[in-house]
């Protein structure tokens, strides 16, 4: 592979992640945080490979400041990982929502931009900070090529029976409403990480992954493509999540506008910030660490919504084997996938029909790629830590 700096560029409505990585070596370099961007108490937290973490409190106006800041920081003679600019040879920008325009990850033109402009409607809250942090890069790295990796690329490939919702086909011809997908980048990393852990050819499996972390979702790999995965047109939909509701009857959200005197968008707002294991728990918390404690300590909301959790993505694996006819491998990963294995156990329970057994003392692991079903295991279990800012990473590189 070729060996350039990659900078890897994930931002959000008032955030700037960021991770410059070797391309041959695959090593981090430097890592970091841009946080309340346009928020009074701006901070910038920095990390060189080999060096102290430093944090920065700095009023940042814009994502164009923040991106000067991060630019000037890595070249700083003091505690910069580079002597200039010329050093990073290409950034990799993540994007949440690319439509049906791309299929893939694509060189950013003007041409791009403007395609991804379209699809703001479908992601207004990131989308147009993904575009921003383009348009500051550009303007401060003009002669650096950049690559947009998109969440919903890889689940390009499902056919339309997955795709197409039970509505008039007239809104999906008129709107594009159809069944998006979202945490591509992550999918397709663990699931081509599991058929190397395998020595399998990834075109011969059938893989299911879940990425369950704050913000979840499942996918189903047949044969080297994804065929269906939990969310849908927004991030919405799918799996109880951290503040998130999944699934539910839509016609919940007249009765609860009629109930409450709420509008349709104030309703949302409860769906998204709200609901999901923070809700079902009353309130407690949307820190599975939290709700584990609890649910140890006998408390019946953390142990409903443990259950409720668990039962959900089960549920969904459960149908992901049907749509594939079956399933060779499940992937946890993301943050509870990676870290909190009585939720592993919990979903694993629901499992016995695919003759998965569960290792206890190597699913006691967090954090690192393992095995932790047994040998006699018919369905084999991994954890995989996802690596969403390598994977952006390696596109950029395979696109230059």
């Amino acid at each position: 592979m070729k060996d350039i700096n990659v900078l890897v560029i994930n931002c959000g409505s008032s955030s700037l992640k960021f991770q410059l990585i070797n391309s041959k070596s695959e090593e981090v370099i430097a890592k970091g945080l841009c946080e309340r961007i346009g928020i009074e108490g701006g901070k910038m937290t920095y990390s060189p490979a080999g060096g102290e973490k430093k944090e920065t409190v700095t009023p940042m106006k814009n994502h164009t400041q923040a991106v000067g800041l991060v630019l000037d920081t890595l070249t700083d003679a003091e505690i910069g990982v580079v002597k200039s600019l010329d050093e990073i040879g290409a950034v990799g920008h993540r994007i949440v929502h690319g439509g049906e325009d791309f299929a893939s990850s694509t060189i950013i033109t003007q041409e791009v931009i403007k395609a991804i402009e379209k699809c703001n409607d479908l992601a207004p809250l990131h989308n147009p900070a993904n575009l921003i942090g383009i348009r500051a890069c550009m303007e401060l790295m003009p002669k650096t090529p950049m690559a947009a990796v998109f969440d919903t690329a890889f689940h390009q490939t499902m056919p339309e029976e997955a795709y197409l919702y039970g509505i008039p086909y007239r809104y999906y011809e008129d709107y594009k409403i159809r069944r998006y997908g979202f945490h591509g980048t992550s999918h397709s990393y663990v699931s081509h990480r599991a058929a190397e852990l395998l020595k399998r050819e990834y075109e011969d499996l059938k893989i299911i992954v879940c990425h369950l972390g704050n913000g979840a979702s499942i996918s189903a790999i047949k044969n080297g493509r994804c065929v269906d995965t939990s969310m849908g047109l927004t991030p919405l939909e799918g799996l109880i999540m951290g503040t998130r509701s999944g699934d539910l009857d839509p016609a919940i959200i007249e009765f609860l506008c009629n109930k409450e005197g709420k509008s349709v968008n104030e309703i949302l707002n409860v769906l998204n910030k709200e609901s999901g294991v923070l809700g079902l728990s009353g309130g407690f918390s949307s820190d599975f660490r939290d709700l584990e404690k609890a649910y140890r300590a006998g408390d019946p909301a953390a142990i409903r919504t443990m259950k409720a959790f668990a039962y959900r993505v089960a549920k969904y694996v459960g149908a992901y084997t049907a749509a594939m006819n079956g399933v060779d491998v499940i992937c946890f990963t993301a943050g509870i996938g990676e870290n909190n294995p009585l939720t592993r156990t919990m979903v694993a329970s629901h499992l016995g029909y695919l003759g998965i057994e569960l290792d206890e003392e190597a699913n006691a692991i967090r954090g690192e790629d393992v095995l932790i079903s047994t040998p006699e295991s018919r369905t084999k279990v991994f954890v995989i830590p996802t690596n969403e800012e390598l994977a952006i990473a390696r596109e950029t590189v395979a696109l230059i």
